[in-house]
């Protein structure tokens, strides 16, 4: 038995609701079950119990045992004063309010149906040997209750995405050109040089990007610069070394200084994802585009989106993908699939938070986009695929891999739409 069942067990009414008793023999009728409280305090805001004849609101505590309520300390926390009912798997012993009054409680052991201790087991059984819990009865959940729980899914990895975006805000007080500058150079990094590529905010000012963001020259070698690409001495090509050049000017003039900024990697990646090539790409982005955020929240649709980002390296990397080393010539696009992903990460995060301090709901325009841009493809998916899931876009593929990070892989089978589903199903 775990506490997350006897949450379920009381949210979902899966116990007989007539003739129930207290330990203490009084008659008990719930005439309203509460909200379920997910964060500190008791697990069930706004509850109407009655017992005997006298109507009670307030909150409802459960626990495994009655003797968990001073485990928890909860008999000298006073936000538990407004406990009106205990419930509990097992009744061990009196429970006390800090006013010494006696807690009513209502044992459930002896109310609960075999069949869903059955399933729950079952659900859970073996479980670090399978992809997932509910692999052998995802199939039968109703498709609309999977597709709709996708939906919100989707929603809450976009809300989880805007986390470091409302944190970035407050430290430039709410500079949203800065904070997209951060967000698009850290996410241009993708996950090797994300961080290096992050660490720069550390360096550059707000003050600092709004004057040299749309210089392309300019903003190439600050950013080489403070990363540490441009410290070969050696290197005699004539871009180098008026990069390095224009550098150490600029080093001068802001005070820019490069402590607490990481170093960016180059091995185990493709050349294209050098990150002497995407940091040309971004500087090339800023120097085509002014007032890029207000770009970017005006555009509403996928292709015009793509055309915003229609751009490439410096002409230097046209024919190198490291400094002083010649390659063959080749033009260094932003690839459409290296957009989709800026989108996904960036871009939809910052048009659904800008509504939202707005007042405004943009989800019908968020999910137009999303559903137009083709599936992740990685073993996850691919996995869910193998289950039967429905992936045609990323708007499943994102949602699915929350799903699988945020509740799968933690056990939150019962506060999933699918597990909950199976678990009705067997009750």
């Amino acid at each position: 038995m775990r506490e997350d069942l006897l949450h379920f067990i009381w949210k979902h009414k899966k116990f007989p609701q007539i003739g129930l008793k207290t330990t203490e023999g009084s008659s008990l009728s719930i005439v309203k079950m509460g909200q379920h409280n997910h964060e500190a305090g008791p697990d069930f805001f706004n509850s109407h119990i009655r017992i005997d004849e006298q109507l009670w609101v307030g909150n409802v505590e459960i626990h495994l045992k009655s003797s968990d309520w001073y485990a928890h300390n909860h008999e000298i926390d006073d936000a538990y004063n407004s406990v009106i009912l205990h419930v509990v798997w097992e009744d061990d012993g009196a429970v006390f309010r800090s006013d010494n009054s006696k807690m009513p409680t209502l044992e459930l052991k002896s109310f609960i149906g075999n069949n869903l201790l059955v399933a729950y087991k079952a659900l859970f059984n073996n479980s670090g040997k399978k992809f997932i819990n509910c692999e052998k009865g995802i199939k039968a959940v109703d498709d609309f209750i999977v597709q709709n729980w996708l939906e919100r899914l989707f929603f809450e990895r976009l809300e989880q995405k805007t986390e470091i975006i409302k944190e970035l805000l407050q430290k430039s007080k709410n500079d949203w050109e800065y904070v997209l500058f951060i967000m698009l150079l850290k996410n241009f990094g993708l996950k090797m040089n994300g961080e290096p590529f992050f660490s720069l905010q550390s360096a550059l000012h707000p003050s600092v990007v709004s004057k040299l963001k749309n210089n392309g020259f300019q903003l190439e070698s600050v950013i080489y610069g403070l990363l540490g690409v441009l410290k070969e001495e050696e290197c005699l090509d004539n871009y180098y070394v008026e990069l390095r050049k224009e550098y150490q000017f600029l080093k001068n003039k802001f005070n820019l200084s490069e402590e607490g900024v990481m170093k960016p990697k180059f091995f185990k990646l493709r050349p294209p994802n050098f990150p002497t090539i995407r940091l040309s790409q971004f500087a090339n982005l800023y120097s085509v585009h002014q007032n890029l955020f207000s770009k970017l929240i005006r555009n509403t649709s996928l292709e015009d989106l793509h055309i915003i980002f229609k751009v490439s390296a410096s002409d230097y990397w046209d024919t190198h993908f490291t400094f002083g080393k010649e390659s063959k010539k080749n033009k260094k696009r932003i690839t459409t699939k290296f957009v989709n992903l800026i989108i996904i990460n960036t871009i939809l995060p910052f048009k659904f938070y800008y509504s939202k301090t707005l007042g405004k709901d943009n989800d019908e325009e968020l999910l137009k986009i999303i559903s137009k841009i083709a599936a992740e493809d990685n073993s996850i998916i691919n996995n869910f695929k193998k289950l039967g899931a429905s992936c045609s876009s990323s708007k499943e593929s994102q949602a699915i891999l929350q799903l699988y990070n945020k509740y799968c892989t933690k056990n939150k089978c019962l506060q999933c739409a699918i597990g909950t589903s199976l678990l009705k199903g067997n009750s």
